[in-house]
């Protein structure tokens, strides 16, 4: 019996101590809570090609895959079994906006160490994991 996965990947923008993120709206998940810029690979897709779509889709931003780092990994289970990438992106050009206003009520940078109550759980902690340089986890097991 085979098993699949969907996979995303989750990018993390940091600049000095803060960290980029956007208030899902309109999406049937965690709507009003504050996720990273993130999205699923598609067929075909690698990881690092996944970051550079969802960049620019949703931030409205250019990163080339040489200036985003794989930080991450984890096997998570929320209502399915998922398996998350989370990528520190280097840098970037252009400023980030809400490229996605139907599906993102807000976009802006909190301090790494203050993250809004209202963060996705697994998010929350993908984000201490790296602080930590943890690079695999488990949730919701």
């Amino acid at each position: 019996m085979s098993q699949q996965f969907r996979s995303a990947v989750h990018l993390f923008f940091i600049d000095d101590d803060q960290v980029l993120l956007s208030r899902r709206a309109n999406t049937g998940y965690m709507d009003g809570h504050y996720s990273v810029v993130a999205g699923h690979l598609e067929p075909g897709e690698t990881v690092l090609q996944a970051a550079v779509r969802e960049a620019s889709e949703e931030a409205g931003v250019v990163i080339l895959p040489k200036d985003t780092e794989v930080v991450g990994v984890m096997h998570r289970r929320d209502g399915e079994e998922r398996i998350d990438f989370f990528a520190r992106v280097h840098s970037w050009v252009g400023e980030p906006f809400n490229a996605e206003p139907e599906k993102c009520s807000d976009l802006r940078w909190f301090r790494l160490n203050a993250l809004p109550e209202n963060i996705v759980p697994y998010i929350f902690q993908a984000l201490q994991n790296y602080k930590a340089n943890v690079w695999f986890d488990t949730f919701g097991f």
